[in-house]
């Protein structure tokens, strides 16, 4: 529930400014809960800040943001990406997307009023097999136009990470991808960046604490 600080207003330890809070007696929880995530999170860039702004204001103004209908309704709806990482190596595990035509993260979108991070963890087990070890909070939001099959909608998508070991055994998902891979860092930064997400390597900088070079 809200409760009141100098500030604004307190919901799950994120304070809420008072300007916004009415905004959450009317947000079902699901969302409000979205809301405070990316509330959380502290932008890399100037594009990052750019989408969060977007991302919440839109999350203030529908309840409409979790994807209803197959392929895209509504037009813009929530994605969980998870991006495992080898902590001893920097490898990245990525996999190349059938329906994108790109390498990337594993994931997925946010069944109706369901967790960001139970997507997440569903996602990698669903696709890769592999059960925990998400960081509890995403690191990192982009908003989207897609491309590939499913072209013309837009996922707004948190980045969540997972340590993973380069010998962890998986079982990916062959219907939804042509290929899974480890790509080491100096692999990643050789590579057509065009093959990828749009934004893999805004996400790599920002995680570069976690990715060794």
């Amino acid at each position: 529930m809200l409760a009141r600080a100098s500030t604004g207003f307190r919901y799950a330890n994120v304070t809420i400014p008072a300007t916004i809070a009415w905004h959450h007696a009317r947000m079902r929880q699901s969302v409000m809960l979205v809301h405070n995530l990316v509330t959380a999170l502290d932008p890399f860039d100037n594009l990052e800040a750019e989408h969060r702004a977007h991302t919440l204001g839109w999350l203030r103004s529908t309840g409409d943001v979790f994807r209803r209908v197959k392929p895209a309704e509504p037009a813009q709806h929530l994605v969980s990406y998870v991006v495992p990482v080898d902590p001893a190596s920097g490898s990245v595990l990525l996999v190349d997307h059938v329906n994108a035509g790109l390498w990337l993260p594993p994931g997925g979108h946010v069944e109706v009023d369901e967790d960001p991070r139970e997507t997440a963890a569903r996602e990698v087990r669903e696709e890769l097999g592999v059960d925990g070890g998400i960081d509890e909070n995403p690191l990192f939001l982009t908003v989207t136009r897609t491309v590939g099959m499913d072209a013309g909608h837009t996922d707004v998508s948190l980045w969540f990470v997972l340590s993973l070991g380069l010998d962890q055994s998986l079982t990916p998902d062959q219907g939804e991808f042509r290929e899974v891979r480890w790509w080491s860092p100096e692999e990643l930064f050789a590579a057509d960046r065009a093959r990828f997400d749009p934004h893999l390597f805004r996400f790599l900088a920002k995680a570069s604490h976690l990715i060794t070079r």
